[in-house]
């Protein structure tokens, strides 16, 4: 498909009713040519010929079918011989155009011209900030409907016209300009306002590594400092894209493996990661930390090959079930099979393994083979992979242990990297971090805000986000404390429900779990935790300077010029 600009839709129908048109105007240069010619008479019955104004004047409205009536005056036989057959021609004409135009109406290439048209106007119009999300799938409709409850606004390309049509059916609070098209075409991202300065982020989430690539060299050469998060499968498309400095590369059975590997060696770490890169407002429910021992592993593909390395560098015995043997001459012990029969299994001795990872791309024989490992042993550890979103109840209504949603992993990456950049630093020093420190702060945040998924954001101290502050601080203002900042500004006395997990300064120093006597600096940039009206508590007391004075000093000034002069006069 060509995507042209909004002169390409006019072009089109220039071209495709360029002979009708033509047909249409030569008729009634002739009919109105030949009125003039044909004899007539005047008033007095006196030999006359018709002016061109009259008789473009009696075609106009004769050809159109709007009415008949001879003017000037009578017409004569010879004229009217000739209104007969202007007559016929104009019905043949109007019949062709008519014809063509609606033969135009439904023709799909100038449809697709006319949504691309609408499209791009409406891009062009957007003056707020916005992520464009390439590939309305499973991951896309988690990120879009995340990004609009967030209130930021989103551009999104997709493919399958199916897909696209169901924007319209999820309720969203903001209108999502969407163009059926492929995200792989440099034209349609640059109509997408790839280019545009609004353009916050760019989300290449379709199914295919190679679209995702082309969007991630295009992201690069067109917009260099726009951040650009892919998703990827292969090593090998990732490692292409890493050369073109792609900065976020998300395989989600990676990552998982990573999961894994961190819930085996720290729980806590692994507890307190879900928690906070969940969709704030849903409930993080604990679940049980997966054992150390055997391990077996139905199904060795591109996930199973990354779990299994995981599971080995955790040190865990390993055995594989597959229809095939491995074909990279792995050093795990190999059972034929699929898994679903309890002869493989049995086999690989699910009896005495202390965990099972379901991981085939079929859902069906996933639940089958986590259904059959759990009834020869009660006790097993059961991960299982889910493919397709829409099995989501039959995976709802088998209690797992662990399940492997790619879209959901996706999905949660994203909108931790684009919406809090700085959570990304900080979930780095978490998995580094010892159990039982991730376990005294897993415990003190859980019973202060619940297991229910946080509002996680960032604020950094300048003249755009905190110009409050950021004047009082400028050029050597007095010394704030995160302790007397983060107080409630209708009742200072208390404090506001949210913590400062992560500082970062200008200098490139950062601080871990800052205490509450950490004076803030101009250029600072806080991670924040807590709830949601203690961020616009917040945003309030940076913004507005009589705020931040109360909150501050106690100090409650009167906020308006009028009441200002009012207090003023009322001094002694």
């Amino acid at each position: 498909m060509i995507y042209g600009r909004h002169r390409g839709v006019i072009f089109l129908v220039l071209r495709r009713m360029r002979a009708p048109l033509a047909a249409l105007i030569t008729i009634f240069a002739v009919s109105v040519l030949g009125l003039t010619i044909v004899p007539g008479v005047d008033a007095q019955g006196e030999p006359a010929r018709m002016s061109f104004f009259h008789a473009f004047y009696f075609i106009s409205y004769t050809a159109t079918t709007i009415g008949f009536g001879e003017v000037p005056t009578t017409f004569t036989e010879a004229q009217r011989m000739w209104v007969l057959v202007c007559i016929y021609l104009s019905v043949v004409g109007w019949a062709y155009t008519l014809g063509s135009l609606f033969a135009l109406l439904q023709d799909k290439t100038f449809q697709d011209a006319l949504r691309t048209e609408r499209f791009a106007r409406e891009v062009r119009r957007l003056s707020e900030p916005f992520y464009l999300v390439c590939g309305y799938g499973e991951t896309g409709r988690l990120v879009t409907r995340a990004l609009d409850h967030m209130g930021m606004r989103v551009v999104a390309l997709e493919m399958d016209p199916a897909k696209a049509a169901e924007l319209d059916l999820h309720g969203l609070y903001a209108d999502v300009p969407t163009l059926v098209a492929d995200a792989g075409q440099p034209e349609a991202l640059r109509i997408a306002g790839l280019e545009k300065p609004q353009c916050k982020g760019i989300m290449a989430l379709t199914n295919n590594d190679e679209t995702n690539l082309a969007i991630a060299i295009t992201a690069r050469l067109l917009a260099p400092g726009l951040p650009a998060l892919c998703r990827c499968q292969t090593t090998e498309v990732a490692a292409n894209m890493a050369s073109f400095g792609t900065r976020h590369i998300i395989n989600p059975f990676e990552k998982f493996g990573e999961y894994l590997a961190l819930a085996l060696h720290s729980p806590s770490a692994f507890h307190l990661l879900e928690w906070l890169t969940g969709i704030a407002g849903n409930e993080v429910k604990p679940h049980r930390d997966p054992p150390r021992g055997h391990w077996v592993l139905c199904g060795y593909g591109d996930f199973g090959r990354l779990l299994a390395r995981a599971l080995d560098e955790e040190g865990m015995r390993v055995t594989l079930i597959d229809r095939e043997p491995p074909p990279d001459g792995t050093r795990y012990r190999w059972v034929r099979g699929d898994g679903t029969g309890a002869p493989a299994l049995l086999e690989a001795d699910i009896r005495g393994a202390c965990g099972v990872v379901a991981c085939t791309g079929n859902d069906v024989n996933n639940l089958s083979i986590c259904v059959t490992a759990r009834e020869l042993n009660p006790g097993v550890f059961v991960v299982v992979r889910q493919n397709h979103f829409g099995n989501n109840p039959l995976f709802e209504a088998f209690e797992s242990d662990a399940s492997v949603v790619p879209s959901r992993i996706i999905a949660h990456e994203c909108l931790a990297i684009l919406t809090t950049p700085l959570l990304a630093p900080f979930l780095t020093r978490l998995k580094a971090s010892r159990e039982d420190w991730a376990a005294a702060l897993l415990k003190r945040l859980t019973e202060r805000f619940d297991w229910r998924v946080p509002l996680v954001w960032s604020v950094r101290v300048n003249a755009r986000e905190a110009p409050a502050l950021f004047s009082l601080l400028m050029p050597a203002g007095p010394e704030v404390t995160l302790e007397a900042l983060l107080r409630d500004h209708g009742r200072r006395d208390q404090a506001l429900e949210c913590e400062v997990l992560y500082i970062s300064r200008d200098d490139g120093s950062n601080t871990l779990l800052p205490a509450g006597n950490y004076a803030v600096r101009p250029g600072d940039e806080l991670l924040l935790v807590g709830r949601r009206p203690a961020r616009s508590h917040l945003a309030l007391t940076l913004e507005n300077p009589n705020t931040l004075d109360y909150v501050l000093t106690g100090n409650d000034a009167p906020g308006g010029w009028i009441w200002q002069q009012l207090a003023r006069r009322g001094r002694p």
